[in-house]
């Protein structure tokens, strides 16, 4: 192994950051055998969001796919990102939830826990660093790289010099957005080099352009790893391509030693690898500076537009990109990763399409200004505060104190659907998903999203026109169509260029040219079964949702502002109040329903 070590991420980081965490553990086995060889420091593949994916998307065993790349990757360490307290998940989670999560993913093959906290609260990094030390295995921590009027150096390296003292084998800078520039990077690195007695790790995004350049810079002042993706998953909001590195490193005091010509039989294994996602594509994943000042980090900004491109309004992302560093401002600036990436983006997604800011409030931003998550970075804007929590008590203590031992409970709840302990933790990390997955498995009815065959989106041009003018009102407009999504409920996605901006639109067919009688009229198949709302007492949603729980039955007294929906949209629940005081007369949808605006959920009179 050459001095500079190399994390290669193509199977976790890499595709969470360009194709939304979708790709399949069976594309990942064929290619395990020449990863193995290759000689990488360690091989990143589990946590992050790969997680939740597994369940809600792929409907693959999480703990299954651990076990299988353990078994195909004998001689590389495999590395996790792990969230601190928060594990996996978007909550914080008993110590004895902690532990046993730990040691099952031991057990399972992590070698490396990279742990992070994302409000950079080292008490929410000590159960899981000592969990990690019991078991033997090597603890990375990672401080979540960010920049604002109350993030410097200092910060950074007092952070370190307090996750050196809890046991930490070495510290990574968690660049997530691609925030640093080249001379920044060698200020914080030597100023930590100098600081620690243990190595420096560099983990940046290439968003900005800039990260191949800040990896040299911070092998010059000492660092000992970095982190790369295979070419086919590299560059833009994901890192610096691994092949071009250890050509860059080359016959330098920083030489990798690891194989470029094995290094590109893999690239050209991904290349195909990846057209078979291509539905997942974005056009928000490529080089873009705008990072430096609205800081998403590159997996929040593919699931962000993936999410919105669900929700019909991708033409929305440069208002919600705008509208991300108000908020986080408001929260006082937080760190942009998960969860608190999740919990500022679709809150701004809420401020925007609403058309009112903080109109609507995710039950998530009121856990953070209630301090659950753990001591903001700088000070939360009071009013915000004031409006989603009232006047609630602030806790100052580690979140996790508040927490009584939770384990017995969650085994319990689920029961015999769990099969293993490992069952009863994908419960534990998400409970109504985790419970649907856990049931299906046990009916045999598990079913992976719908992925496009490769060539399908193209399919349109050979039917239609796919470039054309058009004049409206006068003006004139250049219209090339790029291809078309799966068909869902009726209505089917076109994604286009508009004088050469991207657009995406939502088409229903509400009625049909008739080949030989003209018009035929009907009612569309994709009407929705609720009615509309129409007075003050009928109670709706901001955005498309799902219900989480229905909190009211019909005959029950209400006051105006009491919860009587929980929705989730873009994984973020949210509270629908009563919009007034009165009797549920009608509760319109069920648990699992899905919901528009303005469709009734409850009546009250």
């Amino acid at each position: 192994m050459g001095k500079t070590r190399v994390t290669e991420t193509v199977l976790r980081d890499g595709h969470q950051s360009l194709i939304a965490t979708r790709m399949h553990t069976e594309d990942m086995l064929p290619i395990c055998e020449k990863l193995d060889k290759i000689g990488f420091w360690s091989l990143e593949v589990w946590g992050g969001a790969t997680f939740d994916s597994c369940i809600r998307f792929l409907k693959e065993d999480p703990w299954e796919r651990l076990a299988k790349l353990n078994q195909a990757l004998p001689d590389t360490r495999l590395q996790m990102l792990l969230r601190g307290q928060n594990l996996l998940g978007y909550r914080h989670y008993s110590d004895d939830v902690v532990k046993e999560f730990i040691r099952l993913s031991a057990q399972n093959g992590i070698d490396v826990f990279r742990i992070f906290d994302a409000m950079n609260d080292v008490r929410n990094l000590k159960s899981s660093i000592k969990a990690v030390k019991k078991y033997n295995k090597h603890a990375q921590g990672a401080i979540s790289y960010t920049t604002s009027e109350v993030h410097n150096n200092k910060i950074f390296v007092k952070m370190a010099r307090q996750m050196e003292k809890l046991g930490c084998d070495s510290i990574v800078i968690k660049d997530m957005a691609g925030l640093l520039t080249p001379y920044s990077t060698s200020e914080l690195v030597k100023a930590l080099v100098d600081t620690l007695e243990i190595p420096v790790h560099l983990h940046s995004h290439a968003t900005a352009g800039l990260a191949s350049m800040c990896q040299l810079k911070a092998l010059e002042a000492g660092c000992s790893g970095i982190d790369t993706a295979i070419s086919a998953f590299a560059e833009g909001t994901s890192h610096p391509t691994t092949e071009s590195m250890v050509a860059a490193l080359k016959n330098t005091d920083y030489d990798t030693k690891l194989k470029l010509p094995e290094l590109q039989e893999i690239g050209a294994y991904f290349y195909q690898v990846r057209k078979k996602y291509h539905q997942y594509e974005s056009e928000f994943t490529g080089l873009d500076t705008r990072v430096q000042v609205n800081q998403v980090p590159g997996g929040m900004i593919s699931n962000l537009s993936n999410q919105l491109k669900e929700q019909g309004e991708l033409t929305r992302m440069n208002d919600v990109l705008e509208e991300i560093p108000r908020v986080r401002a408001d929260l006082g600036f937080p760190p942009l990763v998960t969860p608190t990436s999740q919990i500022v983006g679709t809150q701004a997604v809420l401020n925007v399409l609403t058309g009112e800011r903080y109109k609507t409030i995710t039950n998530e931003v009121k856990l953070y200004l209630q301090g659950k998550y753990g001591k903001a970075p700088g000070k939360v804007n009071k009013k915000i505060q004031q409006l989603a929590i009232g006047n609630e008590t602030v806790i100052e203590c580690r979140p996790a104190d508040l927490l009584k031992p939770e384990l017995s409970r969650l085994k319990a709840e689920i029961g015999k659907l769990a099969k293993s302990a490992e069952d009863v933790i994908i419960y534990a990390m998400f409970p109504d998903i985790g419970k649907d997955f856990l049931e299906q498995r046990a009916a045999g009815t598990l079913t992976p999203e719908y992925l496009e065959p490769i060539g399908e989106k193209e399919a349109v041009s050979s039917k239609a026109p796919s470039e054309f003018l058009i004049t409206l009102h006068g003006e004139e407009y250049h219209i090339k169509v790029t291809g078309t999504g799966h068909p869902s409920q009726e209505r089917r996605p076109f994604y286009m260029t508009l004088d050469g901006v991207p657009e995406e639109i939502q088409v229903e067919i509400l009625s049909e040219l008739d080949n030989e009688a003209g018009l035929d009229s009907r009612q569309s198949a994709g009407s929705s079964k609720l009615p509309k709302a129409s007075k003050p007492g009928h109670v709706t949603t901001s955005m498309p949702g799902v219900i989480v729980e229905v909190l009211v039955k019909v005959g029950q007294q209400v006051d105006a502002g009491t919860a009587v929906i929980i929705t989730e949209a873009m994984k973020m629940e949210t509270e629908i109040q009563a919009s007034i005081t009165g009797t549920v007369t009608e509760v319109y949808v069920s648990k699992g329903d899905s919901v528009n605006p303005d469709e009734i959920l409850v009546a009250i009179e």
